[in-house]
């Protein structure tokens, strides 16, 4: 007879269920072959629980694997839980971009990529995926260059454009515990909020390079000679093209660009115009 269950013990009891079912699949594919047994079922007495998608997941997953991001982890020190929650966490940012909480819920509520790792991640507490996204950003430069050295083999990149530009977001609280939590011009509307500014350098096929955090009142304009100076110690032969917005082509960048034998692409600012810097 059907029993009504508290919430968290129908939970539980979809998960062991699930649990068992898969178990009882690993015996069965080493069990023999057995002869075909049909049943007539009665297709409005069934009812569908724990519904799970797996069409992204097991894309994303491949992906890891092709690129050996997950022999990576462990090379970088990653255990077993950590890794799981690693590759977990990344998968559901590239499905149902969200929060650590968001990605949380979205692994043990509606995602089937336990199944295809045989990892349960109702095993693992929130804070886990809070502590591996602070794993992940510790090992942050190590992994963008294996990232980009892997993608740049795969698929036989040209290095001859980077295109580089900046935004900024915001906190909602304080962000005491941040040190680049500034106020400045919010790109959202919300310089009433602290806020940083975030980097990125693509090169001309649109796989990241590298990455950086600044403060939130930082100049854009002064960031770009960091940045391409820290991308210029890892691979000194290569001389790009760089392609820039109006926001950081000011004259003093472009003066730097001419004079370190870069080749560049600005939006061109009216001032820089009319001095004559850039026609």
């Amino acid at each position: 007879m059907p029993i009504e269950l508290d919430l968290k013990l129908e939970r539980l009891a979809q998960r062991y269920s699930a649990l068992v079912i898969r178990a009882i699949a690993r015996l069965k594919e080493g069990a023999a072959p057995h002869v075909a047994d049909y049943q007539s079922v009665d297709m409005s007495s069934l009812d569908m629980v724990r519904p799970r998608s797996v069409g992204i997941e097991h894309v994303a997953l491949e992906s890891v694997r092709q690129i050996g991001l997950d022999k990576k982890l462990e090379a970088l020190g990653f255990n077993g839980p950590q890794r799981m929650a690693a590759i977990g966490t990344i998968i559901a940012r590239m499905a149902a971009p969200g929060s650590e909480l968001s990605s949380y819920n979205w692994l043990t509520e509606h995602s089937g990529l336990g199944e295809l790792v045989d990892f349960d991640f109702e095993t693992l507490n929130l804070m886990s995926f809070y502590r591996v996204s602070d794993q992940l950003l510790k090992h942050k430069e190590a992994l963008e260059n294996f990232l980009y050295s892997r993608e740049r083999d795969l698929f036989e990149l040209d290095e001859v454009i980077m295109l580089y530009d900046l935004t900024n977001t915001y906190f909602e609280g304080t962000a005491e515990a941040n040190g680049n939590a500034s106020f400045g011009k919010s790109k959202e509307k919300r310089s009433d909020c602290p806020l940083v500014t975030l980097a990125l350098v693509l090169d001309g096929s649109g796989f990241p390079k590298r990455s950086e955090v600044f403060a939130g009142n930082v100049a854009e304009s002064k960031t770009l000679a960091q940045m391409i100076e820290a991308l210029k110690k890892k691979d000194s032969n290569s001389v790009p093209t760089v392609v820039l917005d109006a926001g950081i082509a000011t004259e003093e960048n472009i003066n730097w660009l001419i004079k370190n034998n870069y080749c560049n692409c600005p939006g061109t600012p009216a001032s820089l115009t009319q001095t004559g810097v850039w026609q």
